[in-house]
């Protein structure tokens, strides 16, 4: 076979748009198959941050939210709720929250960011189930050393309203604390964090 008559400049051409062209389709082959690993938007919204606005929520009421798949407790607790955690420290397993998990701004007595405002994953630390939200004090089903905060009637377990827990109760620790951060007086922001903004 000659050579004589071949275009060699016509060749590279046609290898070049030739190999443009696969490339071109070699990505739109690849696009469905690499966005089937990111996260489905139900999936991205499960795992979202979620706002609760608490310009509504009334001294000692509670606001319940729900993040991850969890109920999200949020108390406006009052004066007289904050004073009277101090008081019950003899009482408490882990009245410090060494041994629980909260953020390091919730390392405190009151296990918060704004004392007012309690943060909490509403999960009792024993087998998972939900706690009751109970500030009345001393009522006849749980007696005198009630001074109100969160009881689980599944297996007795006790937490005042900072979420320690009681003595002598089935819950080995504390509630958990979820990261959370204040967008503004009353917005707040749970699952995210920007140290205790």
């Amino acid at each position: 076979m000659s050579t004589v008559g071949v275009n060699k400049a016509r060749r590279r051409v046609l290898v070049a748009a030739t190999s443009v062209v696969g490339a071109v389709g070699a990505g739109y082959a690849l696009v469905p198959f690499i966005s089937a690993w990111n996260p489905s938007a139900a999936a991205r919204a499960a795992g979202a941050p979620v706002e609760a606005d608490v310009s509504r929520l009334e001294p000692g009421a509670m606001l319940r939210v729900e993040w991850r798949g969890q109920p999200i407790w949020i108390v406006h607790r009052t004066e007289s709720m904050l004073e009277v955690l101090p008081t019950l420290d003899p009482s408490l397993a882990d009245p410090e929250s060494s041994m629980s998990i909260q953020p390091d701004y919730c390392q405190n007595p009151v296990r918060s960011i704004k004392p007012e405002y309690f943060v909490a994953i509403g999960i009792c630390t024993h087998l998972g189930c939900s706690p009751t939200y109970r500030p009345d004090v001393a009522p006849d089903d749980l007696g005198e050393r009630w001074r109100g905060g969160f009881f689980c009637p599944c297996h007795g377990s006790w937490f005042d309203l900072a979420g320690r827990v009681y003595r002598g109760v089935p819950a080995p620790t504390n509630l958990v604390i979820p990261r959370h951060m204040y967008l503004n007086d009353t917005t707040i922001l749970v699952g995210e964090d920007e140290g205790a903004a």
